[in-house]
């Protein structure tokens, strides 16, 4: 599909929320293997559910602890991303072959909000 065939609204008043919006019917089955309402309900999950929910809980954290976290946020999931990217193009492997070939070693700390020595105990 193109994208001008759908595209995105935001419908105003409280509360705000998107609307997917565009060419429906046999596109949308090709191109997603599911029905318009399917396409509806996947989108009304994916960006006003889980995508504004959790910008919700960013503006929380930032509110609570400031917005110094944010680069450290972005790289990190940055790295997550690229991580699952490669995971999806190489072949199959254990969970224990993965992890022993990331840069994660099993004796450094990790502070953990039970851990006696996390900095916010």
């Amino acid at each position: 599909m193109e994208s001008k065939d759908l595209w995105v609204d935001v419908k105003t008043g409280p509360p705000s929320y998107m609307v997917l919006r565009g060419t429906y019917g046999d596109k949308v089955y090709r191109a997603f293997r599911m029905t318009r309402q399917g396409v509806r309900w996947r989108f009304w999950r994916i960006y006003n559910d889980i995508y504004v929910s959790a910008f919700t809980s960013i503006l929380f954290i930032e509110q609570t602890f400031g917005t110094q976290l944010r680069e450290n946020a972005i790289r990190i999931s940055k790295e997550r991303y690229a991580l699952r990217k490669e995971l999806e193009t190489s072949s199959p492997q254990s969970a224990e072959a993965f992890r022993r070939n990331t840069d994660y070693d099993s004796n450094s700390q990790v502070s953990s909000p039970n851990d006696e020595h996390s900095p916010g105990a």
